[in-house]
């Protein structure tokens, strides 16, 4: 018998609304993720991928409004929790983590900081017992000197380090979803690796469901069990990764993996793990 899904959305429709027309961003989006599973989500940019996340996480921006559909999280369907209570929903169900660490991070608050009120806003650990967890989260990600991370700032730290930042502020609550929108874009090929390692490890470890949000197919070959192609707002396409990079049906899959294959001959081509 098939476990229950952490996330289900069931026919998920987000909008645009401006004055009396209304524009379909998000048209009937079905799909689940499951524990210590991945799921990627593709599509070529400005799809939806990114809108589907918010609306998945009730932070859609202002006249961009979910319309219709169901979304449903550890078995309990979100239309039943008040606004008042998605924040804590966040914190213990569902982590996020962003595409571009440098803008993720306020300028003025040391690492430690950050820590400090990301603990506090969800279960209010004292000062000393969230430094305990932040230090154990950090090296968790790979920091062997966690308490000099917590004293830098971000403008002090790379791009691949803030990215294992988020990752650890996104552990401390020990969620069971992991939302990752276009984590590696923003990364050199060597910190790109390090960071798919180590979100393959979380899966496996902590047995966490991750939805990659990427267009980067090279990524979904090596890190997804699941595939979900949109295009234009809709899902095209969805099957295991080895159906959708075998034997893909529709004509946008395919041509996303030519064009693919186009871009990448000659480099070693895409390895699954």
């Amino acid at each position: 018998m098939a476990s229950e899904p952490l996330l289900e959305t069931k026919e998920l429709k987000v909008v645009l609304r401006n004055g009396r027309s209304t524009v379909k961003l998000v048209d009937g989006l079905s799909f689940s993720v499951h524990s210590g599973k991945v799921l990627g989500l593709v599509g070529e940019s400005g799809c939806g991928k990114s809108l589907t996340c918010l609306a998945i996480l009730n932070l859609l921006p202002r006249g961009v409004v979910r319309e219709a559909g169901e979304i449903r999280l550890k078995g309990e369907w979100m239309e039943c929790v008040p606004d008042a209570r998605w924040r804590g929903f966040r914190g213990k169900y569902m982590a996020v983590i962003l595409q571009n660490p440098m803008s993720a991070f306020d300028p003025v608050f040391t690492i430690g900081k950050h820590f400090m009120e990301t603990i506090a806003a969800h279960c209010g650990a004292g000062d000393r017992n969230s430094f305990s967890l932040a230090e154990d989260v950090l090296r968790e990600v790979g920091f062997s000197d966690p308490v000099s991370i917590l004293r830098l700032y971000p403008f002090q730290m790379s791009g691949g380090m803030l990215q294992r930042v988020m990752i650890a502020l996104a552990l401390v609550h020990e969620a069971p979803l992991l939302i990752a929108d276009e984590p590696t874009t923003d990364l050199d090929v060597v910190s790109q690796s390090r960071i798919l390692d180590l979100l393959d490890r979380l899966r496996r470890d902590r047995g966490m469901g991750i939805l990659l949000v990427t267009h980067d197919l090279s990524v979904v070959a090596r890190m997804a069990d699941h595939v979900a192609v949109m295009r234009d707002g809709k899902l095209v396409e969805s099957a295991s990764a080895g159906t959708v990079f075998e034997r893909p049906t529709h004509p946008y899959t395919r041509a996303l993996l030519d064009a693919h294959f186009r871009l990448h001959r000659g480099r070693g081509g895409m390895n699954r793990r």
